[in-house]
């Protein structure tokens, strides 16, 4: 391979490794319960350590952590946190270090229902860790934001 195509096969091989980790966090994150929890996304990073060859200590976690990087790390969270539901045309996005969840609309222009809202959440159990009181949810535009419920363990 000449120095131009091995130019021109880097995106490739980019868009495969971004295709890949997509499917990979898309396949899995169902799998490490409670979802919707840090503790979920502590456990598939464990995960993944311990399939990339590293051992389950915390010096060896703290180093596969590092070598993921912010933006990579950022990005498989952002996946693995964020649920779109097709048949209803919404996308949620309900990262627990965030202070609210976020219901948007696929359809541009369309506004939201609270029905719908309702439904996409007890569809991807989040129901129950929301604040119900829908006087408490922000309508932004073509967002809705929800507060998570405060556990007693945080208060």
């Amino acid at each position: 391979m000449s120095a131009k195509d091995h130019e021109k096969a880097i995106p490739i091989q980019a868009k495969l490794f971004d295709f890949a980790l997509t499917e990979l966090v898309q396949q899995h994150k169902e799998t490490f319960q409670p979802l919707w929890t840090l503790e979920s996304w502590a456990k598939f990073l464990i995960w993944l350590a311990l399939n990339c060859g590293l051992s389950g200590e915390k010096q060896s976690l703290e180093f596969f952590a590092e070598a993921l990087g912010n933006r990579l790390s950022s990005r498989m969270r952002r996946i693995f946190f964020e649920r779109t539901l097709e048949k209803i045309q919404l996308k949620i996005i309900a990262d627990p270090a965030d202070t609210e969840v976020l219901i948007m609309s696929m359809e541009v222009g369309k506004a939201l229902l609270e029905a719908d809202v309702a439904k996409a959440l007890d569809q991807v159990g989040l129901i129950d860790l929301v604040v119900e009181d829908r006087n408490c949810w922000k309508s932004l535009n073509e967002v809705i934001a929800i507060p998570w419920q405060v556990s007693s363990s945080e208060e």
